[in-house]
């Protein structure tokens, strides 16, 4: 199992109105294959790449809930975590829940209206593949409070922005955690080009083999192109919401 550094994105899962039509669709596009669901825990679903935990899909049991991925970052103390977001300015959903023998969970909300989790690992460790084609590979939040969700998140998570960067601007800033030199994800500014009736938002990455041809295929399940791939240091680009609604992102090598 892999052990996660304090903050580091550790899962992610989508909430979704038809479970199997989320296996169909992802399993094509990414080659997943998926356990059985875990009625004990709302009929989760862990989609397999080669075997390894890749993410989770579960089923909405609330129509009024999001149809969205979300992710999870890394803590050694769910409760301590549960208290840095209070203190930080920001709001629990669901605080310090134990997922059986699995680990323990919170859901919350940053100060910018954003939702994120954290995950204090048990027997589930966290992503047991990364940055291969068909796993996780990234994530930015879009928000319209940069000042305060970049100290929020540093001060709960030891987040910091990486100024230097190439990508490096006052709308866009590069994230990784204190002490360390890999970038973990990013901050966007949603600027006045964003609907006002878009909320704060994370988007979830994975990285495709073939942009083009990973394209094709989500359009071809019912899935929707966001945003043509555009070119950036780290390869191509590009957000899809998937045929029930979920939005996402795709990256390419270079």
């Amino acid at each position: 199992m892999t052990a996660f550094a304090e903050g580091a994105p550790c899962w992610a899962d989508a909430m979704l109105p038809d479970l199997e039509a989320g296996k169909r669709f992802y399993g094509e596009l990414f080659g997943w294959t998926f356990s059985d669901s875990v009625p004990e825990f709302g009929d989760y679903t862990t989609a397999l790449l080669d075997g390894r935990k890749a993410a989770g899909l579960l089923p909405k049991k609330d129509g009024r809930m999001p149809t969205v991925w979300g992710v999870y970052f890394a803590t050694s103390d769910i409760n301590g975590t549960v208290a840095k977001v209070r203190e930080a300015g920001g709001q629990v959903i669901s605080g310090g829940t134990p997922i059986g023998d699995l680990g323990a969970m919170m859901l919350g909300v940053d100060p910018g209206g954003a939702v994120f989790g954290a995950w204090q690992a048990g027997r589930h460790q966290g992503f047991e593949v990364q940055a291969e084609p068909g796993a996780y590979a990234w994530m930015g939040l879009s928000t319209r409070e940069p000042e305060a969700v970049d100290a929020f998140y540093g001060d709960v998570f030891g987040f910091e922005g990486v100024t230097e960067g190439p990508m490096a601007s006052p709308t866009f800033l590069p994230w990784r955690i204190a002490g360390q030199e890999r970038e973990i994800g990013c901050r966007i500014v949603l600027d006045a080009r964003a609907p006002a009736e878009l909320p704060a938002h994370f988007t979830v990455f994975f990285l495709a083999e073939e942009m083009e041809a990973a394209l094709r295929t989500a359009v071809r399940q019912g899935g929707k192109v966001l945003s043509e791939p555009q070119g950036t240091p780290g390869g191509p680009l590009a957000l899809v919401v998937d045929n029930q609604g979920a939005a996402f992102g795709l990256m390419a090598p270079k």
